[in-house]
């Protein structure tokens, strides 16, 4: 009943899944690539280095943030060839953990990674959406956006992402395809007239100055909060992970197009941040909150025209909303398998493949309805929505760490299970040195992800990534010993074996 391009899964909540592999190499590095979106993300999110740290946090602590993230890429991509499957994280941590912690970690595991891909989700739609107010604002002054406006957009471009990855299921890896050659094109088009029409900065200015303007007094840790901004625009490099039930060949595939895709970022995004910092202009206009964006202002800086940067901006949103399909699919694969292993509530409807599109069509309208519910808070509250979206990226970042951590362990254990490695794979010492690096670079940002932005902190400026995952936490914990521990017992082994050998 199955080929070289359809795996048959039985999970224990019953009934054989079908999945068709149609992403081959070209399409899924694509898909990574575009989900990740690194430079288009600096130049929506420069505000936030420029207040803290400026220019060196962004030059330095964009190589920095490479080189971390390239260890944890190259450290998930070896588990992604020992068993690349759509669970990931969870299922190598129910690989490497100790038999009398496991469905327990495994299960807090799950849920964070769950919901930090949630609401890193939601961060996209709310990001496009407010991108194409400040559009709107550029061309028509006039304009007085509004909270309520940026929701309807999120269901808008929510709803568009839904029927790509339903109904247009066949044309994803084409449509990623032109994602992944526009994420390139339009960074060549959007460099040339900032080179050609903006004035010029100094070198001193691009690679030796430290901004302090939101009150710490250290510029060290100004510096360091300033640096979360570009290694942010590198969360979600374990996006192809989660479609690798879909690819062909995926214990060779995959494990290399999540190395590339992270080489491929890097390399754009540190070309676009040197551009945008030589030829920024005056930086207090690009940090007019009125302008809506830096980008929108700078290009506008640059041309002198309101259609010109509406232009150079469109690209960017293109982009951005391509990127909100790719992030659906992946979310809604992780969302399924977390289902098909019951980890889920309802996870025996959760889990189940529509029979005529093949798509986890349950899953991906899942994930879609809880993207518009967070979306109403924005129009009580866009701090408490923020709240809640500033999960992210500390969950990403403990959802990497907790299988790196446990593989480190494992490589030193000689009584416990021999690691069967796969096709990918470094030296044993040279895997070891960079899964030590991985984990010092992701407590580093863990430690700093919760520092306010601006002081003195208030209601509306709190970062409360902290509180949030600690409250998360605690209710996963009381979940876990009222019911959980009885029904959730973790990845079957023969199923993760299945997928490995597929």
């Amino acid at each position: 009943m199955s080929d070289k391009h359809t795996v048959i899964l039985q999970d224990r909540v019953g009934g054989g899944i079908s999945m068709q592999r149609k992403f081959d190499s070209l399409s899924i590095l694509a898909l990574s690539v575009t989900l990740l979106a690194s430079w288009e993300g600096l130049a929506s999110t420069l505000s936030s280095s420029l207040l803290n740290g400026g220019p060196s946090s962004l030059v330095w602590g964009l190589l920095l943030s490479l080189t971390g993230t390239l260890a944890m890429a190259f450290s998930l991509a070896e588990m992604a060839s020992i068993c690349p499957i759509a669970g990931a994280q969870y299922h190598w941590t129910a690989m490497f953990a100790p038999p009398g912690i496991r469905p327990f970690i495994t299960w807090m595991q799950g849920w964070a990674t769950v919901f930090a891909w949630q609401s890193s989700t939601t961060s996209i739609f709310l990001l496009v959406a407010k991108q194409v107010q400040g559009l709107i604002t550029i061309n028509y002054p006039e304009y007085n956006p509004t909270q309520w406006q940026s929701t309807l957009l999120m269901w808008a471009f929510t709803a568009f992402s839904f029927a790509v990855n339903v109904w247009g299921i066949q044309i994803l890896p084409l449509l990623q395809l032109f994602g992944g050659i526009f994420h390139v094109v339009f960074f060549i088009a959007l460099s040339v007239p900032l080179i050609l029409l903006a004035p010029r900065s100094t070198p001193e200015f691009v690679f030796k100055t430290v901004m302090s303007e939101g009150g710490w007094q250290s510029d060290g840790i100004s510096w360091c909060i300033g640096m979360l901004t570009v290694t942010y625009c590198f969360l979600g490099f374990d996006g192809a992970v989660h479609m690798s039930e879909e690819v062909r060949n995926p214990a060779k595939v995959v494990p290399r197009i999540i190395v590339q895709s992270v080489v491929i970022n890097g390399v754009l995004a540190f070309g676009f941040v040197l551009i945008l910092l030589f030829f920024i202009g005056d930086v207090g206009a690009a940090l007019d909150p009125a302008s809506g964006f830096p980008s929108i202002a700078i290009f506008y800086q640059a041309t002198g025209s309101a259609k010109a940067a509406t232009a150079m901006q469109c690209g960017i949103t293109a982009i951005g909303l391509m990127s909100s399909i790719g992030v659906v699919a992946s979310v809604s694969r992780l969302t399924w398998a977390f289902a098909r292993d019951g980890g889920l509530p309802f996870s025996k409807f959760f889990s189940q493949i529509d029979s005529r599109f093949h798509v986890p069509f349950r899953a991906i309208g899942l994930v879609c309805v809880v993207v518009v519910l967070l979306s109403l808070i924005n129009i009580g509250s866009t701090t408490a929505l923020n709240a809640i979206l500033a999960l992210s990226t500390c969950s990403l970042y403990i959802s990497y760490l907790i299988p790196i951590i446990l593989l480190v362990f494992r490589r030193f254990d000689k009584s416990g299970t021999q690691i069967n490695w796969g096709p990918w794979t470094m030296r044993p010492w040279v895997g070891l040195v960079v899964n030590i690096y991985s984990i010092v670079f992701g407590l580093f940002i863990i430690v700093f992800t919760p520092f306010p932005s601006m002081l003195p902190v208030t209601a509306e400026n709190m970062n409360y990534s902290g509180p949030v995952f600690v409250g998360m936490a605690i209710l996963l914990v009381i979940d876990w010993f009222f019911g959980a521990k009885t029904r959730f017992k973790g990845p079957l082994k023969e199923q993760m074996q299945k997928v490995a050998n597929a």
